[in-house]
């Protein structure tokens, strides 16, 4: 698959303009390394993974005027009663992230990705939803995650996550480009409701699912050290 399809359909649909396909096209090589980076750093393979041609802005309810930009999000996908796990990543984030940034971003849903299989390996997963409130579902998704420590071996890419992930992803200058570049420019918008934002997956799709045994391996040792580390800080 190539990451970038859905990117050369809307360029070529006339949704995207060419200064901003050549872009996305351009600084999607910041993306790759970020990948390259995540997996050295982990030793586990990133997931499936493409860029959406539009920004994904979450509302937290009907008529509300508040809203959250989404640059980037962990999704199950179920295809002939069987789960994949794919990241959506925003064509905004690679056109105007900056490379800490865009590294950060997906590093944590590398983690969404890792907790999601973990969660299914044992079973303990039936639907998974997201808070009404955005300040509560930045709660919330900071809680579902593995500690960062526990996984990368980098810490330049961990001084990045925990710059921008203090408590939920905020990125104002980022943000402003995105409103006057994007949104303002009428550029394709995808809105989403928190409320409705829930991924129901039956038990007999994950029962199918097989997860690879080497994974599985390396987030039980994830799961070691992340104890280590918290007995460590408790003592």
């Amino acid at each position: 698959m190539d990451p970038l399809l859905r990117v050369h359909e809307a360029y070529k649909n006339g949704l995207i303009p060419e200064k901003i396909h050549s872009l996305i096209v351009k600084r999607f090589e910041v993306t790759l390394s970020g990948i390259q980076r995540i997996e050295k750093a982990s030793g586990i393979n990133f997931p499936l993974a493409y860029v959406e041609p539009s920004v994904v802005v979450s509302h937290p309810s009907h008529g509300s005027f508040d809203y959250g930009i989404l640059f980037a999000r962990t999704i199950p996908i179920i295809s002939n009663d069987k789960l994949n796990v794919i990241i959506q990543i925003t064509a905004p984030l690679v056109a105007y992230g900056l490379k800490g940034t865009i590294h950060a971003i997906l590093a944590h849903e590398f983690l969404h990705y890792l907790e999601l299989i973990r969660r299914i390996s044992k079973m303990d997963i039936i639907s998974d939803e997201l808070s009404g409130n955005l300040f509560e579902s930045s709660y919330t998704d900071s809680t579902k995650l593995f500690e960062p420590r526990a996984v990368f071996d980098d810490k330049t890419l961990l001084s990045h996550i925990t710059k921008k992930f203090p408590e939920g992803f905020r990125d104002y200058k980022l943000e402003d480009k995105v409103l006057k570049l994007w949104i303002e420019k009428k550029l394709p918008i995808i809105n989403i409701m928190m409320d409705t934002n829930i991924a129901k997956i039956p038990a007999t799709v994950i029962a199918n699912t097989t997860i690879d045994p080497s994974l599985l391996q390396k987030l039980d040792q994830i799961e070691q050290k992340a104890s280590r580390l918290r007995k460590k800080k408790l003592y």
